[in-house]
């Protein structure tokens, strides 16, 4: 997705791209064309949302004309146990109908999914991150294929979360340990032994619980995989004869947050920790005493500090946000897909998985004009968007013939009638899957090398790269393209940019969220010195398990909020299969009001379906969730907890169409709010306007049938 700026809104758009089928008895139907082109998007991200034909033979499709005796190929071993950061070589041979042995020789290797293992033309393979990995050799128009497991690495430390303050005499706390790899991702599969220096200032049970016992100061430590980490405990005495919890009574909605506090009988300040607790399933009260109700109910929290007890009562009511939905207008090109819209006057950009950005005058939403589509030299236009005063378009191209890629500046001072400017295509020939707008430069994302460059375009027919900045920490390695098409970088992906008050957000796929100051200056960055501010990483592969292609993929920065949603897909996409696509993805909450130290406080999961593009205006998030539609979400006021459960929703829309490519099945890319209204692109579905309707009364369960 790319984030950008209209007027004085920021938006996101642009799609993702993912690598080969994890399982070898999966397989397509390609064309030679199609062939070459899977293996070059496959491995410079070039393929965006190319749907999950799961299950098909992915075997080249041989021409009419074409003889050849090879029955299958054989690659040896035909399975292997590897780690991370180690290599394999593999070899290949072809075999007839009857088993004997061809002289034909190996056309390519690949290696799958593309973020976590890269193949040298020589058939060595390298290992990146833990999980099934598929080998694949082609021979003449068949595909031989082997399996590795990558063992998860030990880990480098453990992280053991402190108490904000000293326990009291016969109080309890929940210690938390973080296992993390070298790399800083989180593990939860690590098992922890726990002990304590002086059991009798406090004791610790297996699941990390401590028990205070007579005053004084322990170590705590948590121990696993030949790893120990500890913290500090001190206890003591309570210095107060009654507890007072505020507020004492609550009536609030669903999804509100309550900040409880506790002090002394008299209202001295406790010197000490509390430990909240909560009476009824449908609510939460994390360690700090902050709250939130999940369904309407009456609820008791309880205060806990030594062998004092005092207790609060929360009235929770329904949220009262769902409102229905009415269709507006709907414009879908026959046998198209569709990417990234750009709404804008009375404009709407549409582009499509291949070579074409469809125009449209939406003046009349209900009745759209169409103009004649843009074409340029692309198998796929991803991203599109237009400058504030509405005079230049950025378009991004992936697979172009020419084999420079880049990016498109448009003349879009005629709107229904763009024409090319300038391309700047110098150092980014391998691909540029999304850009961002901001003043006169262009944040964009370079597929062949995972980096981020800067385009200045002061002089928009001569454009200029003016920086690049790229992590470092994840495995990574040069792979050589066929037929000569250049080189790529396996394992580091930078998939989108938002660029917000001299920051910008980057969703760098497994390795999560980063921050650069770009002008801020709380790093001394500008955009011809980006400088490193923070990261936040989520562990792939415990979220979502082996056998996705799966990271940061869309970022959206609000107020003190950085949204990110997670892509996953399946190993392998074809641009033409009509099956449904299999996806999954939440979206992130991380507050960001210390950049320095970015944290979750909120996850948006919806059921089975994959997180896409955001928005977010006046406290609502608009939002493609591929198969699960588009999304309208209350993200007013302060956000903690799963926000799907607190009847945050205000709408959700089917964008699915019987005419659609894949017939009935939606795979909403993005939600755009414009004038009153909600732009959805669909890439089974193409452009649809909706408008919200009125309120719907409170439903614990799901909408009635229509």
């Amino acid at each position: 997705m790319a984030a950008r700026c209209v007027g004085d809104l920021c938006r996101d758009g642009a799609q993702r791209r993912c690598a080969p089928t994890t399982d070898p008895s999966w397989r397509f139907r390609w064309s030679r064309r199609t062939l070459k082109f899977y293996f070059s998007a496959v491995l410079t991200g070039a393929i965006l949302v190319v749907p999950a034909s799961a299950q098909k033979p992915l075997e080249p499709e041989e021409k009419p004309d074409e003889k050849s005796n090879i029955a299958r190929v054989e690659v040896t071993p035909g399975t292997a146990n590897a780690a991370i950061g180690g290599k394999l070589t593999f070899t290949a041979v072809a075999k007839d109908k009857d088993g004997n042995t061809l002289p034909d020789k190996v056309k390519f290797w690949y290696a799958a999914p593309f973020d976590a293992a890269g193949a040298n033309q020589n058939g060595e393979i390298s290992f990146f991150q833990p999980g099934e990995i598929t080998v694949g050799a082609t021979i003449g128009s068949k595909i031989g294929y082997a399996r590795v497991t990558v063992s998860k690495p030990h880990i480098a430390r453990i992280d053991v979360r402190a108490p904000a303050q000293a326990l009291f005499a016969g109080g309890s706390h929940l210690l938390h340990a973080t296992p993390r790899n070298a790399n800083g991702d989180p593990r939860i599969d690590i098992s922890l032994t726990w002990t304590s220096e002086n059991p009798a200032v406090a004791t610790v049970d297996a699941t990390g619980l401590v028990v205070a016992g007579k005053p004084g100061k322990t170590k705590i430590r948590a121990a696993g995989d030949g790893v120990t980490g500890d913290t500090s405990i001190e206890v003591v005495k309570p210095n107060f004869a009654k507890l007072a919890v505020s507020p004492g009574t609550s009536s609030v909605k669903t999804g509100d947050v309550v900040h409880f506090s506790a002090k002394g009988g008299k209202g001295e300040a406790i010197a000490g920790e509390i430990t909240w607790s909560v009476q009824g399933a449908d609510a939460t009260i994390w360690p700090d005493g902050t709250f939130v109700a999940e369904r309407p109910g009456t609820y008791t929290v309880v205060a806990s500090a030594g062998d004092h007890n005092a207790m609060a009562s929360v009235l929770a009511v329904p949220r009262g946000v769902s409102r229905e939905v009415e269709v507006v207008g709907h414009e879908m090109p026959k046998d198209e897909q569709f990417a990234e819209e750009w709404i804008w006057d009375h404009y709407a950009y549409l582009s499509a998985i291949s070579d074409k950005v469809y125009v449209f005058d939406i003046a009349d939403p209900a009745h759209p004009q169409a103009a004649e589509p843009l074409k340029v030299d692309a198998r796929l236009v991803n991203d599109v968007s237009v400058t504030t005063d509405g005079k230049v378009g950025v378009i991004t191209r992936e697979g172009a013939s020419n084999r420079k890629n880049g990016i498109v500046f448009l003349d879009t001072s005629d709107p229904m009638h763009p024409k090319v400017l300038s391309e700047y295509t110098e150092t980014v020939t391998g691909g540029v899957h999304s850009a961002y707008i901001n003043s006169h430069y262009v944040y964009l994302t370079d597929d062949s090398t995972g980096s981020l460059r800067v385009i200045d375009f002061a002089d928009v027919k001569k454009p200029k790269e003016v920086a690049r900045w790229q992590v470092e920490s994840s495995g990574q390695m040069q792979i050589a393209l066929p037929e000569g098409e250049g080189v790529s970088t396996a394992g580091r992906y930078l998939h989108d940019v938002q660029v917000v008050d001299g920051l910008a957000y980057l969703a760098y796929w497994r390795d999560g969220l980063v921050i650069l100051d770009v002008g801020n200056g709380v790093k001394g960055g500008s955009p011809e010195r980006p400088q490193f501010v923070s990261n936040y990483r989520f562990n792939y592969d415990e979220l979502y398990g082996t056998g996705w292609l799966s990271g940061a993929h869309a970022v959206y920065r609000y107020k003190n909020y950085v949204f990110v949603g997670d892509e996953v897909f399946p190993g392998v996409f074809s641009l033409t299969s009509h099956e449904r696509i299999p996806v999954r993805g939440i979206a992130h909450v991380i507050d960001v009001a210390d950049l320095t130290k970015p944290r979750e406080v909120a996850t948006y999961s919806v059921p089975e379906a994959g997180a896409h593009n955001i928005w977010v205006v006046d406290d609502v998030l608009y939002m493609g969730y591929y198969n699960g539609g588009a999304r309208v979400l209350d993200v007013s006021g302060e956000l903690h907890g799963e926000l799907y459960n607190q009847g945050r929703e205000i709408a959700h829309f089917w964008s699915g169409d019987s005419k659609g490519y894949r017939t009935n099945l939606p795979f909403a890319w993005g939600a755009y709010p414009y004038k009153g209204l909600i732009y959805v692109n669909d890439v089974h579905g193409g452009l649809w306007a909706i408008k919200l309707g009125k309120l719907k009364p409170y439903s614990i369960t799901t909408d009635p049938p229509k």
